[in-house]
């Protein structure tokens, strides 16, 4: 199983950059600790794409506008981008910067959802006499 492969890598980097931490500093173990990350999410990715796969047949089956589909996966995408780059502004120190990312993220969200948001009010009020 695939979780078996991360958190097997998770845990052998997490020993290395303990290791490296010690010996060489820091720098050496946020670059391991990024690129493990990357690496993750790369094995990860298929697996995500499967999903957009999914969803997007369901969307075409229920006739359900594409737009509406990829915003949403929009989202989601900023979500976990943000949600990653904040924790390595975390891993290195930079709490401050990691706060303005998510701060960045959920104005993002925001904008993208209000197409969203204006379509649901104005069936809302078509429904209503």
């Amino acid at each position: 199983m695939e979780i078996f492969q991360v958190v097997g890598l998770a845990l052998t980097a997490t020993l290395i950059i303990i290791l490296v931490r010690q010996t060489r500093g820091a720098d050496t173990a946020l670059m391991i600790s990024v690129v493990v990350g990357v690496t993750i999410f790369l094995l990860l990715l298929d697996r995500v794409g499967t999903v957009v796969k999914v969803l997007t047949d369901l969307s075409e089956r229920a006739g359900i506008n594409q737009f509406y589909l990829s915003t949403v996966l929009k989202i989601i995408g900023i979500a976990y981008v943000s949600e990653f780059g904040s924790q390595v502004c975390r891993d290195a120190g930079e709490s401050a910067i990691a706060s303005k990312v998510e701060l960045a993220a959920k104005v993002i969200i925001m904008v993208l959802a209000i197409p969203i948001i204006v379509a649901i009010l104005e069936t809302i009020i078509r429904l209503l006499p």
